[in-house]
């Protein structure tokens, strides 16, 4: 397993990095993603990515439910994924995904018994811990993020994710965007396109251009009757 595939697990809104405390609403839709796209694979740091404290990302209500997902690579280069996610609602009503399940079932289709486990934590919505084999943990920090809803069954969401593996020798670093443009194509079924960027150690300077990109599909089709209210 490479360390870019690694990284992949907990990269970004390939519905990996969906805690649920203190979520924030989808910002207005004010174009800045769709331009972000129309850079696409010239991307660079630093990205139009606010930082988000402690709020989370809040998803349209058609995501709440349980769904299996089918995550293509188009170039070949790696086998489709096969998982189940699930999206609940907060305190306030809110739609969120539920990030611990969630990447933890990505985990396990992408290395198997390799990860022991993923846990959150308590003090950072934003932050998450995955314990692989070999005495490694693969420590991965949301710390930049923007939400649109240009349509009602449109949704575009990007997370810049600080990712840190730690384990015998010097921690490797790095830093991966992930940009997800959901569409509702009826109530059973969600389709996705990803963009993805991983850069160096923010130690190597603020400003950076990718290291590698990768783009691929999602597709999620629910498997509970839930239906948003």
């Amino acid at each position: 397993m490479t360390l870019i595939s690694l990284l992949r697990l907990l990269a970004g809104s390939l519905l990996c990095l969906l805690l649920a405390w203190q979520p924030e609403a989808a910002q207005a839709s004010d174009g800045l993603l769709e331009q972000r796209l129309s850079n696409w694979p010239a991307w660079s740091l630093p990205a139009p990515l606010p930082r988000p404290a402690n709020r989370d990302l809040i998803y349209p209500d058609w995501f709440a439910g349980t769904w299996q997902a089918t995550s293509h690579d188009p170039s070949g280069q790696e086998a489709d994924l096969h998982y189940t996610v699930r999206f609940s609602r907060d305190a306030r009503g809110r739609v969120v995904g539920e990030r611990a399940f969630n990447a933890t079932a990505i985990g396990r289709a992408l290395l198997g018994d390799q990860l022991l486990q993923v846990r959150n934590d308590p003090r950072n919505p934003n932050r998450q811990l995955a314990e692989l084999q070999g005495d490694q943990e693969l420590e991965s920090t949301v710390v930049g993020r923007r939400s649109e809803q240009p349509a009602a069954k449109q949704f575009l969401a990007d997370e810049l994710a600080l990712q840190v593996l730690h384990g015998p020798g010097d921690p490797r670093i790095s830093r991966v965007e992930t940009l997800s443009r959901y569409r509702q194509v009826a109530p059973q079924r969600i389709e996705a396109e990803q963009w993805q960027a991983s850069y160096g150690s923010p130690a190597q300077g603020l400003a950076a251009q990718p290291l590698r990109t990768w783009r691929g599909s999602l597709v999620l089709e629910r498997l509970d009757q839930a239906r948003p209210t």
